[in-house]
């Protein structure tokens, strides 16, 4: 377990902003929250700790970015309460059939108008899970809206080294260690230990994140209890495996300094 036993759900994020520089907000998929609520965040966090936060799926999987201007302003104006403490911004988006959008020329036509039209001073992501509309051509899109592609560990996409692409479209980039949630739950549906030795996975993570971090990219990564089954223990691993290697050491959780990411500039 990672909260200590007895602990109060009101005092999680305080105890876990001890912990970690960053949090990925899942609760926004589901729909925007009240001034009051991402106040609340704000207050129980330490100056530098940084929000990363779902785009609600009214938007990327119910509209599909079509009449949508309303819903995203009032979701990025409600973030924006967070101040420099609002990391990036994440869309979504599911795996589209030929229902939806007949091929990515399709989805771009709607997408485009979008990436115009998103103001400045925010970090976008966009995660894709269509692995066949994942080429230089997108990725040349969003590098000149300075968007960063996500980059995904999970069973149906594919890694950094099997792209055939600079994955890096933004001075920044955002990774997401998934895992096979279908496989894993077949073992276990507790997330309080690791189940799925993921040695080999982390490892080429350790390897990529450094090469990326040379090239002055800033790294925000995250993981799910899916991964590996609990994901404490998988930064916990990832931050070994670094260390083993003798690289850089990593930033410190931010108490009164401000940090970006796990990873120092």
């Amino acid at each position: 377990m990672f909260y200590p036993k007895g602990m109060r759900s009101t005092d999680y994020l305080s105890f876990y902003a001890e912990h970690f520089h960053t949090v990925e907000v899942d609760s926004t998929f589901y729909g925007c929250p009240t001034a009051r609520t991402v106040n609340n965040w704000a207050a129980r966090t330490p100056e530098g700790f940084v929000f990363s936060v779902k785009v609600p799926q009214i938007i990327t999987h119910e509209k599909v970015l079509a009449d949508c201007d309303a819903d995203l302003k009032e979701f990025l104006d409600t973030m924006s309460i967070l101040g420099p403490k609002l990391g990036p911004i994440v869309f979504q988006f599911p795996f589209f059939n030929r229902s939806i959008f007949r091929d990515r020329h399709e989805f771009l036509d709607r997408l485009v108008p979008l990436l115009a039209k998103l103001p400045a001073g925010h970090k976008f992501a966009i995660e894709m899970r269509n692995p066949n509309w994942l080429n230089a051509e997108f990725a040349d899109l969003l590098r000149d809206h300075r968007i960063a592609l996500v980059l995904q560990d999970r069973s149906f996409m594919p890694n950094p080294a099997e792209l055939k692409f600079d994955p890096i479209t933004a001075d920044w980039t955002y990774i997401r260690w998934l895992g096979d949630r279908k496989s894993i739950e077949k073992q276990t549906t507790t997330w309080d230990k690791v189940v799925v030795d993921r040695t080999a996975e982390l490892t080429s993570w350790v390897d990529f994140c450094y090469q990326i971090r040379k090239r002055g990219v800033i790294v925000f990564a995250y993981a799910n209890n899916h991964f590996a089954g609990h994901a404490p223990a998988t930064i916990k691993q990832f931050q070994e495996l670094w260390q083993a290697k003798g690289l850089p050491e990593l930033s410190k959780p931010p108490k009164e300094r401000q940090e970006n990411s796990l990873f120092p500039d």
